[in-house]
């Protein structure tokens, strides 16, 4: 497959990469180029900025997940000869295992062998950035890093760096320009996961405009297109999708719970499923006639007030799991469903109690092994997942082992025949035997409510 594709990477967090890419998407989209975005990593609220700009889905492309040839499979599922813009996550070269670099920016990079824009944050520096951007250049061989993009300068700071680059590095490496340093009423608030999303800065889309009227000037679309179309074509096996009987999905979807992997729900979508959303926030109910039920994470703490107040999608969402309607319950889902959170009562299906401990709980990547037989396979299923969370549990399960990468290991997870809740975040694309263990038992509920869409 042909698709011209860029990968935006930064030299650490917090360098500026998702604010570049917005500028670029935006940039893009303003000469009738049509585009689309993934981001590296198992990140959710960065694609909500993506979204913003593009009005489509972001996929994750993360090696943790899927290997060299799926990241590939996805590049083209989603993308096809689009020129792709591609949002690094941490520093270029962060990642874990031995060399540290395993399911860092640069392995998603060589599986897809994309060439690479560096963004390097320029603020209060400037001939160090370039021994900064010689020891990212060097650092492997190939690197793979063909342009540099400066975050937080001036312009004439820029003019300097970018003739100092020419003379030093010849047609190594290409300055696309710079992002000034923007004003208050541009930047993209964070909190303790990072970013807030989008859907949660009432002025979204008019600061993205803002910055990308700012960038119009500043950075070289000319450049960007023209690395993105030197990517070299890509081979890869397609998976091979059962399609199934009709069934309808039920998803939990507000600025209380929105971390869903675009890749999972359409997924099912192409298994033969039907995808209607809700909100819980609004006092919505699951919508009638539905199979199977997936609550997310996302923030429910700042809202828990406002849940609590919403008496009847509680209550829907406890009887359709007490109904037996098959349901994967994730972080913030796994809280909703528990007793209370923040002191404030839930849907009360389980009967933990969730709470603030002030700090990161638990971090990283795992590896899940189920213990016993339940709702995505039988036991010794094993499912791949992360945990991101300030937030814990009076009881968080014990039917699952989880494992990271160190070797540290902890039980976690309560799963029945139609159940799966706990704090670990899936990619189940990555165990199409637990999508369709999931699957059936919806088909099952289907037949059992004799309900024929």
């Amino acid at each position: 497959m042909k698709c011209p594709r860029v990968l935006i990477a930064g030299t650490s967090s917090s360098s500026g990469k998702t604010t570049a890419v917005c500028a670029i998407l935006s940039l893009l989209k303003r000469r009738g180029i049509e585009v689309k975005v993934c981001k590296c990593g198992p990140d959710y609220l960065d694609p909500t900025f993506h979204e913003s700009v593009t009005g489509v889905p972001c996929t994750n492309l993360d090696p943790f997940f899927s290997d060299a040839n799926h990241l590939r499979y996805l590049l083209d599922e989603n993308a096809g000869e689009r020129l792709t813009v591609i949002e690094g996550v941490m520093g270029y070269y962060d990642g874990t295992g031995e060399t540290g670099t395993e399911n860092s920016s640069y392995s998603v990079a060589q599986s897809i062998e994309a060439p690479v824009v560096l963004v390097v944050p320029a603020r209060g520096t400037s001939i160090s950035a370039l021994a900064l951007i010689e020891g990212f250049l060097n650092y492997f061989k190939q690197s793979r890093i063909v342009g540099v993009l400066f975050n937080g300068t001036t312009e004439a700071t820029y003019s300097d760096l970018r003739k100092r680059i020419l003379d030093r590095f010849g047609e190594r490496i290409v300055p696309v320009g710079y992002i000034p340093r923007l004003a208050d009423d541009c930047l993209i608030p964070s909190r303790y996961l990072g970013l807030v999303s989008a859907g949660e800065i009432s002025d979204i889309r008019v600061r993205l405009e803002r910055i990308a009227d700012i960038c119009e000037k500043t950075i070289d679309v000319e450049a960007i297109v023209s690395i993105a179309d030197s990517a070299c074509e890509l081979s890869f096996e397609a998976p091979q999708i059962k399609k199934y009987p009709g069934i309808r999905i039920a998803v939990a979807k507000d600025n209380a719970f929105f971390f869903y992997y675009h890749d999972f729900l359409h997924l099912l979508e192409k298994m033969g499923a039907e995808i209607r959303y809700f909100s819980p926030l609004a006092d919505e109910k699951v919508p009638e006639d539905c199979h199977g039920l997936l609550l997310g994470g996302g923030y429910p703490e700042l809202y828990a007030q406002q849940l609590e107040d919403s008496l009847k999608s509680r209550q829907s969402v406890a009887d359709a799991v007490c109904s037996g309607m098959p349901t994967i319950a994730e972080c913030g889902g796994f809280q909703y469903l528990g007793k209370k959170l923040c002191g404030k009562e839930m849907c009360g299906v389980l009967g933990h109690e969730s709470s603030d401990c002030g700090r990161l709980v638990r971090f990283g990547y795992v590896t899940l092994t189920s213990k016993k037989d339940g709702l995505l396979g039988k036991a010794g299923t094993v499912l791949k997942g992360h945990e991101f969370h300030y937030y814990d549990s009076t009881d968080n399960g014990a039917d699952f082992t989880a494992r990271k990468v160190s070797g540290k290991a902890w039980d976690c997870v309560v799963t029945t025949e139609t159940l799966y809740a706990g704090y670990p975040h899936l990619y189940l694309p990555s165990s199409m035997e637990a999508v369709e263990a999931f699957y059936s038992k919806c088909l099952e509920y289907k037949e059992a409510h004799h309900d024929h869409p």
